[in-house]
């Protein structure tokens, strides 16, 4: 059943995100080799996305062993996939500012895969159980019966969410545990449903690193420097509110100025971090992520 509101053009819009989003996520399995520059295969993946006719939605994330979101390689990456890890390989497409975003998780060491296996089956229960009038607790519920049925543990503060145009986290969430949430899913709404896994004595929380590797802009705010007003606006104007990575803007200024005026746009909350997320524990990490439409009584899979 197709949703019942979005007018035609946009549905459009969605499909052709999430199609080359799912193309994009099918590759990254060939792309992730041991020894391979993390920066190499995220520009490999982002350039993939152009070339297919969509934009990033954000940078693409490459997590190993027990980070579990938020890392994309600044300028000058000389980190390499390290022997027999697990990679999460997080990606995020738009059309007009209409979201696909999907992951996948590569695991170089067969003693991960069943990890991967929990993060997928609990995804793919997720996917079958969402429609209109349901409640987000529920499907935290669902997700996290089906982890621990495979013996492991999901990510208690990692959350799927709902998105809109020009926004990856617009408000409502979707728990990979049970707990209390009353939130009821509408018809017409996209969500990105994405279970993370790790192992059952790991702590099963993630907690912010001191790294900082993906941006966003918040708000228009004064600038001292010169060079700070032309970043902000080219930031502005070509990312509207979806996150970036520093090494999309890095030659828009001479190296000399470059450092200043961001660091003056980080000072004054004109744009914001997101620090790198890390198991508590030091445990290792996998992850499964599709994005779907919500219909009355199913929904449309659009990364699948």
């Amino acid at each position: 059943m197709k949703p019942l509101l979005l007018p035609e053009d946009i549905l459009q819009k969605y499909y052709k995100a999430g199609k080359i989003a799912s193309e994009v996520r099918g590759a990254a399995q060939n792309i992730v080799h041991e020894r391979t520059p993390i920066i190499e295969i995220c520009e490999k993946i982002e350039s993939m996305i152009r070339e297919k006719g969509g934009k990033p939605a954000f940078p693409c994330n490459v997590c190993i062993n027990d980070v579990a979101a938020h890392y994309t390689s600044p300028p000058g990456d000389t980190n390499v996939i390290p022997n027999g890890s697990i990679v999460k390989v997080d990606i995020g497409v738009h059309i007009d500012g209409y979201i696909a975003d999907t992951a996948t998780t590569v695991c170089l060491n067969p003693e991960y895969t069943p990890l991967f296996k929990a993060a997928e089956s609990a995804l793919n229960k997720a996917c079958k159980a969402i429609r209109h009038g349901i409640k987000a607790s529920e499907i935290g519920s669902l997700i996290q019966k089906t982890i621990e049925s495979y013996g492991f543990k999901p990510i208690w503060n990692l959350n799927g969410h709902k998105t809109v145009r020009f926004v990856i986290h617009a408000g409502k969430s979707i728990p990979n545990v049970s707990r209390l949430n009353g939130t009821k899913i509408d018809v017409d709404e996209v969500y990105a449903i994405e279970p993370f896994v790790t192992y059952k004595n790991a702590n099963g929380k993630v907690i912010d690193a001191t790294e900082t590797y993906i941006y966003r802009y918040v708000k228009d705010r004064l600038q001292k420097r010169d060079s700070a007003k032309i970043l902000l606006q080219k930031i502005k104007s070509e990312f509207h509110t979806l996150p970036f990575a520093k090494r999309w803007i890095y030659n828009e200024l001479p190296p000399e100025e470059f450092e200043g005026a961001f660091h003056e746009l980080l000072s004054s909350k004109a744009v914001m971090a997101y620090p790198v997320l890390v198991e508590a524990s030091g445990n290792i990490v996998a992850q499964a992520e599709h994005t779907v439409i919500v219909t009355e009584n199913e929904c449309i899979v659009l990364t699948i």
